[in-house]
């Protein structure tokens, strides 16, 4: 049954399918674009204000008129709507009251006066009103033709208005501040960006409804900034999640019909955003637990390398030596317990460096006669000279107590580039003979710096 169902839905061939299947898609795509700058400039809650603050003009227009055409609700949502954006902007700019509060308070009193308005109405002996209180969750079901094209109308305005004067928009998002020095009028880009988030709200009312329709225009961007942090890149991808999300939320609520398509199109959404948060490359929590997961190996590593730097400086046949003139002698084997001795690492820990470093050619002899190899040389003198270049850096130039930079450079140290290092380099010149604590800094060798 199921199965003839999607069969059917994919041929077409109900109208009214069609017509949600469309709706959706077109909410989805200009929701999430125009949603973006809402969020990107950290007024999220504003299309939830705006969504509510919809209901008493929608609410009034039928009592006015008697009648539920799509173009009186429409004019009476986007009136009833910009005066409560009116409201919650006001607030703020001329009592105590703070924008988080503002935005509470016009969100309840535009609601409240909502519903009054509709109990009212339900005691009307008027046709057609029947289908208001579905703005609260959404009926997408009911969409018509008309609604359909005024929806259409809409969202090629928002997405054409958005091409337009996306700079604008950017620059606002970002910096507003510089946008204002650049003698750039905020108020007339301002106010085009706020009527465009309330049309966009205006015309989700019937699909996805009051309550939701927030996550319609902030989970699509919230979920492409895990993809990237280009602004045209992260609008390209939350457009197509929110189209995804329509069609795909379109599609269930036919198979399924007592399934609602509005909430269904959340739950897509938000499913979306769960895949991303967690799978993402370079910003998913997979991702970056991996990441974190390696960079402590390369950590614990690097500091039984250069451990064994330590030691091998210590020996009585090295200490008359300079390293940035004379090569030590490497050539030389410790136990387990002398880099115990030496620096604080668990057993389990140090043993489990060992093996690695042993596989990657950087070690040798056995595990109670432990010695590095040319290669384990000169990686483990690329990073002393690393540290203690970092020391002396954080010691001139940070100001930072000579007691105190070991641990500061420690935090930082294997982070730090080739390209970076070769900056700080140039910065300190001669200035890196010793470290803060009066040891030798090693010799530079070529390639080796950030070298894994």
């Amino acid at each position: 049954m199921m199965t003839d169902l999607f069969v059917e839905f994919w041929a077409f061939t109900d109208a009214n399918a069609v017509w949600v299947l469309i709706g959706t898609m077109l909410l989805g795509t200009s929701a999430s674009v125009i949603g973006s700058f809402a969020f990107l400039r950290k007024r999220s809650l504003v299309g939830d204000v705006l969504a509510h603050s919809a209901i008493p003009g929608v609410m009034t227009a039928f009592i006015l008129f008697q009648s539920n055409s799509p173009i009186a609700m429409f004019i009476g949502a986007i009136l009833s709507s910009m005066l409560g954006l009116f409201f919650m902007n006001w607030l703020p700019k001329n009592t105590k009251i703070k924008p988080d509060a503002a935005m509470a308070i016009t969100l309840s009193f535009f609601f409240s006066l909502g519903l009054m308005e509709l109990s009212y109405i339900q005691g009307l002996e008027v046709s057609g009103k029947s289908g208001l209180d579905k703005m609260l969750f959404g009926q997408a079901a009911a969409m018509l033709p008309s609604d359909l094209y005024l929806l259409s109308f809409i969202a090629v305005v928002i997405l054409t208005v958005v091409a337009i004067f996306f700079d604008k928009f950017r620059l606002i998002s970002f910096n507003y501040g510089y946008a204002k020095t650049l003698g750039i009028n905020m108020f007339f880009y301002e106010g085009i960006l706020a009527l465009l988030i309330v049309t966009s709200v205006v015309i989700g009312l019937q699909i996805v409804g009051v309550v939701l329709m927030a996550a319609v225009l902030l989970t699509p961007i919230a979920t492409a900034k895990f993809w990237s942090s280009n602004l045209s890149t992260m609008l390209f991808i939350a457009a197509f999640i929110g189209a995804v999300s329509g069609l795909i939320s379109a599609n269930i609520s036919y198979v399924a019909p007592a399934m609602p398509t509005g909430p269904w199109m959340v739950v897509v959404l938000s499913v979306f955003f769960i895949l991303s948060f967690l799978f993402a490359p370079k910003r998913g929590l997979l991702f970056n637990f991996i990441k974190q997961h390696k960079l402590k190996l390369q950590i614990n590593e690097e500091n039984v390398l250069r451990t064994l730097y330590v030691l091998n400086e210590r020996l009585p046949k090295n200490k008359n030596l300079k390293p940035s003139t004379a090569s030590l002698d490497m050539a030389n084997s410790f136990a387990i317990e002398d880099i115990l001795r030496t620096r604080y690492i668990q057993l389990d820990t140090l043993k489990d460096s060992i093996k690695r470093l042993y596989k990657k050619g950087l070690l040798l002899g056995t595990e109670s006669e432990i010695g590095l190899s040319k290669k384990g040389v000169n990686l483990a003198t690329g990073l002393t000279r690393k540290h203690r270049l970092w020391e002396v850096y954080l010691a001139l130039k940070a100001d930072i107590d000579p007691k105190d930079v070991h641990y500061q450079a420690e935090l930082v140290e294997h982070l730090l580039t080739e390209k970076q290092m070769k900056m700080i380099e140039k910065e300190l010149r001669d200035q890196n003979l010793k470290d803060p604590h009066g040891k030798s800094i090693p010799a530079q060798i070529k390639g080796i710096l950030n070298a894994k």
